[in-house]
């Protein structure tokens, strides 16, 4: 890891966990995408940035995920708890992480690139060296979308949350300190719910 008085890391965390339950059964991280399981090519794109500390939680089919993602130099987290909602997946996520800051990446958003998360890793920290308490929010054509990412100082806030399908309301209470990062495709907009989306998406 690199030190100096102006590095600030960004900790990516890419919560893993959920059950996929509109794919009707079939876990829709482990489905191939160019000969790879989508769990890991959204890992890799994250490495490709150059993030310093990736944290991936896991949770329903763990071990499957886990051997989707051996190859790649990771920190594994598992939420025992994934099934109540993906703020306890955040949380453990938070809890390991050591950077400055925390990116919320989403596992199934496999076509952001790594060129897109070093845009908006960059913009977030020239932000927080203006605003340490700042939540950068990526949108296209007016569309926000995700990854979102929060500012080390929420940690206390993030750990103590308790509404279950994440942290739209820290986000929404900060709204002073959002600022949106302008994206040059809809990646950030495109994750992967069902299974007519995974079969147009192959189809392309």
């Amino acid at each position: 890891m690199t030190t100096g008085k102006n590095h600030t890391m960004l900790s990516a965390i890419l919560l893993a966990a959920g059950s996929s339950r509109r794919m009707g059964g079939t876990n829709k991280l482990l489905l191939p995408w160019q000969n790879q399981p989508i769990v890991a090519i959204t890992a890799a794109n994250l490495l490709a940035a150059g993030f310093e500390e990736i944290i991936v939680v896991t949770g329903h089919q763990a071990t499957e995920v886990t051997a989707a993602l051996n190859h790649l130099p990771l920190h594994i987290a598992h939420n025992p708890r994934f099934e109540e909602g993906m703020t306890g997946s955040i949380q453990t996520g938070v809890t390991q992480a050591r950077g400055k800051g925390y990116m919320i990446c989403l596992a199934d958003m496999f076509l952001i690139t790594p060129a897109e998360y070093i845009l908006l890793k960059k913009a977030w920290e020239q932000q927080f060296a203006i605003d340490d308490r700042c939540i950068g929010i990526p949108e296209y054509r007016g569309e926000k979308g995700n990854p979102v990412s929060l500012p080390g100082i929420l940690r206390s806030q993030i750990l103590s949350h308790e509404e279950k399908e994440g942290c739209k309301e820290i986000v929404r209470n900060n709204s002073q300190h959002q600022f949106l990062i302008s994206m040059p495709t809809d990646h950030i907009l495109r994750d992967l719910d069902t299974t007519e989306e995974y079969t147009s998406l192959v189809s392309q």
